[in-house]
């Protein structure tokens, strides 16, 4: 049986023009350490070949920081070496604010993309995403801040993130220029991009999907003992245990395979990985020794849903 392709080769970012590693490295964990230990990570994930580093401005809030604490710690990295910035394709996002939860008006816009250039010390973010929809923005509004935005030349490239499809469309239709990405939730355990319509919507209008939590926020590396506790704690285990096979069969870890299930798909996903450890950033590029068959690839969803498909 033929084995699905699963190869280091460039990715397009949606029609953008821009070309990146089919890993990129998130920075919602990267906040809080010092600017030596941030740099060791950013070094181990250059020397595993990833080009593109999503952060958010929010980044940073979950541990013991503050708000923009990830982008901050990105920046003195970035000001400690100039010339990492040609090296990276640098992704953010703006539109949560603590306590309202969300706010893409055109004057909030304006002022979270300015704070974020300021905070990385650069002159123009790769792509900038609107992190959540906001239910009282309405899209032409936000539409209009993006397109000048992007005129001013703050930012080059415009994403979405955690969208419905129909929000997409709302957004799209209020663009003259494309969307280039949507970062949803996925992975072999989160399916619902498979079947929402939002990995369709990609393929159609050419988008790219960047994949934040590949590995499911840690429940797909967890011990059986606690994995039986999760809901639906019966599907994560076999789950686990198809991937624990294929692993062993292609001498690489479960997480390998995890990302691998991601890279085979069509809509030409790319995951963004979060760890802080420096040889599981660089042991991500495992995810190009597996090999898997449409058999292999269907037998994980499968497991996933504790069901067969008709």
């Amino acid at each position: 049986m033929t084995n699905l392709s699963i190869t280091p080769e460039f990715r397009p970012l949606g029609k953008s023009g821009l070309t990146v590693f089919p890993i990129a490295y998130g920075m919602w964990r990267f906040a809080g350490t010092s600017p030596k230990e941030a740099r060791a990570k950013i070094d181990a994930a250059l020397e595993a070949g990833i080009t593109l580093y999503d952060t958010a401005d929010i980044y940073g809030v979950d541990g013991d920081g503050a708000f923009g604490d990830a982008e901050k710690l990105f920046g003195e990295v970035l000001a400690n070496e100039a010339s990492l910035r040609d090296k990276m394709v640098i992704a953010s996002k703006g539109g949560i604010v603590l306590g309202v939860p969300y706010d893409s008006s055109a004057g909030y816009l304006t002022s979270a993309c300015d704070a974020s250039l300021e905070r990385m010390g650069i002159e123009q973010i790769d792509l900038y995403q609107i992190h959540r929809p906001d239910i009282l923005g309405h899209p032409a509004e936000v539409a209009a801040a993006l397109t000048k935005l992007r005129e001013a030349g703050k930012i080059a490239h415009v994403g979405v993130s955690n969208h419905t499809p129909a929000q997409f469309e709302a957004l799209q239709a209020h663009l003259d220029f494309p969307i280039a990405t949507n970062q949803p939730e996925i992975s072999c355990w989160a399916l619902d991009p498979v079947f929402d319509g939002t990995l369709d919507q990609c393929m159609e209008h050419g988008v790219t999907p960047l994949a934040w939590s590949p590995l499911a926020g840690g429940r797909l590396a967890l011990p059986k003992k606690e994995a039986l506790k999760e809901e639906d704690g019966d599907c994560l285990v076999a789950t686990q245990a198809l991937l624990d096979r294929l692993a062993g069969e292609a001498n690489v870890s479960r997480e390998a395979v995890a990302l691998a299930w991601l890279l085979a798909h069509p809509a030409g996903i790319i995951p963004i990985i979060g760890t802080q450890n420096l040889k599981r950033i660089a042991a991500a590029n495992d995810a190009f020794k597996v090999s898997l068959t449409r058999q292999s690839w269907y037998a994980i969803l499968q497991a996933s849903m504790g069901e067969s498909l008709p």
